[in-house]
C-alpha cells in the first residue's frame, strides 16, 4: 500500500478530489509519522486533535463541493508565527509559555484556504542561528542522520527536518539571512524566500524587520508554488507590506526557458570551495543549458562584504526588536530588586547566549560613537550590494548558486562551537539576498560522498518569483533527485 505521506501537496489534492482517499486518513498518516520521528526533535507543540477535527471539517466540504485551494492539506508551522490559541515560543525561555490571542496574516491566509495544522516547529532561538542548535528545546537532527547525529540547519530546521521526515506535507519558515533556504539544502527539501514585502510578517515574532520574509518549505517546486500562491498577498496591518499582484505562481510550472539567460557570479566561486559543490554546480549550469537557458558570467563585486554588512544591521535590528522582552508586559519574568534588576535578571535568565550575543553587538553599534562608524556604512555598503545585483540583471533574467558552501555538519561541532564565526561563514551564499531584499529559492541537486544532499539556490529579480519557478522545475526535472 502507498504510504500516504509519500505523496506531494499537489497528488494530495488530485486524490482528495476524486474521493480516493480522505483528509482523516491523510492527517492520520502524517500524525503516525510524527510520532514515530520524534527522534528528530521538530515539534515542540503539536495539535493532533485539532488538526483531525479541522480534517473533518474538510472531509465535510469534499462532500459538498465546498473545498477550497488546500482543503485538508497538513501543514507544520515554524514556531515563529502566532497562532491563536496555540502556544508561541519562539524557542526562546523567556516565551517558552506564551499563548496569542490573535493569528499571524500567513496563517490566517493557509488556514483561510483549507489547510490544517499539525503543530509547531522548532528553530533557532529567535531565529537566530545556522543549525538549530541555540533553541531552548534542543537541537534537529537531520533525518539524513546515519551512525553521527547532523545538524538540520537554521534556523527554520524543525520544518525541513518535518517535511523530510514526512512528518508534514509542508511547512512555513522564515528567512533573515538563508534559514528557509540552508535548511532546506541541509535536509534535501525545497523552499522559497519571496520577495521582501510579498508575505505579511504580521504575527511574525521579529528578529531583523528590515531582512525577515516569510516563505514555504516542501517537497518539491510546485508545492512551493501551490503553498505561495496562499501564504502572499499585501496585508495593510503590515508596513512593509507591497501593494503587488500575486500571480499564479502554479501556471509558470512546467513553462520552457529558452533563451533564458543564467548569470553564474564570479564571486561565489571563491579559491578552496568544496569540490564536489562545485562540481554540481556546474552540472545544474548543464542541465539549465540543456533545458534551452544561456550561460553568462556576471560580477557581484561587494559580495566580500556582505556578511560583515549583514551581521551589523541585522543584530542591530535584533536589538531594538528584542527590547520588548524585558518580563513587564508579557513572557516570563525573574523578579528583582527594582526595575533594574528584574529587566537583568529577565533577560539574563529568559535569553540564550547566541541572543545574547547578538543583543550586544547590536547595542554596541546602535550606541553614541558608533552608530555612524558601523550602521551607516553597513547601509551605505548594503545599498551597494544591491546596486550591484541591479547591474547582474542588466545580462541575465536569473543567478544560479550554490546555497551553502557545506555539507550537513555534526551537532555539537566543536569548530562551530568555539567560533561563532565560522557559522556565519556558512551564510555566505544566502545573505546578499535579504540585504538586497530579492527571492530566491534551494533546491536539492544531488547528494555528496557522504550520503548528504547538496541543494542550489535560484535568486531572481524582485516580484519575479515566476521565473524562479520555471527555472526551478526545469533544474528540478533534470536532477532527478530522490528524495528520502
Amino acid at each position: 500500500m502507498t504510504d500516504l505521506t509519500d505523496l506531494t501537496i499537489s497528488e494530495s489534492l488530485k486524490k482528495l478530489k476524486a474521493k480516493e482517499i480522505s483528509p482523516v486518513e491523510l492527517t492520520t498518516a502524517y500524525i503516525e509519522k510524527m510520532k514515530n520521528n520524534d527522534k528528530y526533535n521538530a515539534y515542540v507543540t503539536t495539535t493532533e486533535d485539532l488538526a483531525l477535527a479541522q480534517a473533518k471539517e474538510a472531509e465535510k466540504r469534499y462532500a459538498n463541493g465546498t473545498n477550497r485551494p488546500l482543503e485538508g492539506i497538513a501543514l507544520g508551522i515554524k514556531d515563529l508565527f502566532c497562532t491563536k490559541g496555540v502556544r508561541t515560543t519562539a524557542c526562546s525561555h523567556i516565551i517558552d509559555n506564551f499563548v496569542p490571542q490573535y493569528e499571524s496574516t500567513v496563517t490566517q491566509h493557509l488556514l483561510d484556504d483549507g489547510a490544517l495544522f499539525l503543530g509547531k516547529l522548532n528553530l533557532d532561538e529567535f531565529a537566530m542561528g545556522g543549525s538549530n542548535e541555540t533553541s531552548c528545546f534542543g537541537p534537529v537532527v537531520n533525518p539524513w542522520s546515519k551512525e553521527t547525529k547532523l545538524v538540520a540547519g537554521g534556523s527554520s530546521g524543525g520544518s525541513a527536518a518535518a517535511v523530510a521526515a514526512k512528518m508534514c506535507a509542508a511547512a512555513t519558515g522564515t528567512d533573515t539571512g538563508g534559514s528557509i533556504r540552508e535548511p532546506a539544502a541541509f535536509c534535501g527539501v525545497t523552499g522559497i524566500k519571496p520577495t521582501y514585502g510579498r508575505c505579511s510578517r504580521y504575527g511574525i515574532v521579529a528578529f531583523a524587520s528590515s531582512l525577515d520574509q516569510a516563505g514555504p518549505i516542501a517537497k518539491d517546486v510546485t508545492d512551493c508554488a501551490i503553498l505561495l500562491n496562499s501564504m502572499a498577498g499585501y496585508d495593510a496591518k503590515d508596513s512593509t507590506s507591497s501593494k503587488v499582484d500575486v500571480p499564479d505562481f502554479t501556471s509558470f510550472i512546467g513553462k520552457d526557458i529558452k533563451g533564458l539567460k543564467v548569470g553564474i557570479p564570479q564571486e561565489y566561486r571563491p579559491d578552496g570551495l568544496n569540490k564536489e559543490i562545485s562540481d554540481y554546480w556546474d552540472k545544474a549550469a548543464q542541465i539549465l543549458k540543456d533545458a534551452g537557458a544561456e550561460i553568462v558570467s556576471v560580477s557581484l563585486p561587494h559580495t566580500k562584504y556582505a556578511l560583515p554588512t549583514y551581521y551589523v544591521i541585522a543584530p542591530a535590528e535584533a536589538s531594538s526588536n528584542l527590547a520588548r522582552y524585558d518580563g513587564v508586559r508579557y513572557g516570563n519574568r525573574k523578579e528583582g530588586n527594582g526595575l533594574d534588576e528584574l529587566y537583568i535578571n529577565t533577560r539574563t535568565e529568559g535569553f540564550g547566549k547566541e541572543v545574547k550575543r547578538r543583543i550586544l553587538i547590536g547595542t554596541y553599534v546602535l550606541s553614541a560613537g558608533y552608530y555612524d562608524a558601523y550602521y551607516l556604512k553597513a547601509q551605505k555598503v548594503r545599498r551597494l550590494i544591491k546596486n550591484d545585483f541591479d547591474e547582474a540583471f542588466k545580462k541575465c533574467d536569473i543567478l544560479l548558486t550554490p546555497t551553502s558552501p557545506i555539507e550537513p555538519f555534526a551537532i555539537g561541532d566543536k569548530k562551530m562551537l568555539e567560533n561563532p564565526i565560522n557559522m556565519y561563514l556558512n551564510d555566505v551564499f544566502t545573505v546578499s539576498v535579504n540585504l538586497a531584499g530579492l527571492p530566491a529559492m534551494s533546491l536539492p541537486i544531488g547528494l555528496s560522498q557522504n550520503g548528504l544532499p547538496f541543494g542550489m539556490q535560484l535568486i531572481g529579480k524582485a516580484f519575479d518569483e515566476e521565473t524562479i519557478f520555471k527555472t526551478a522545475y526545469q533544474l528540478e526535472r533534470g536532477a532527478n533527485f530522490v528524495r528520502m
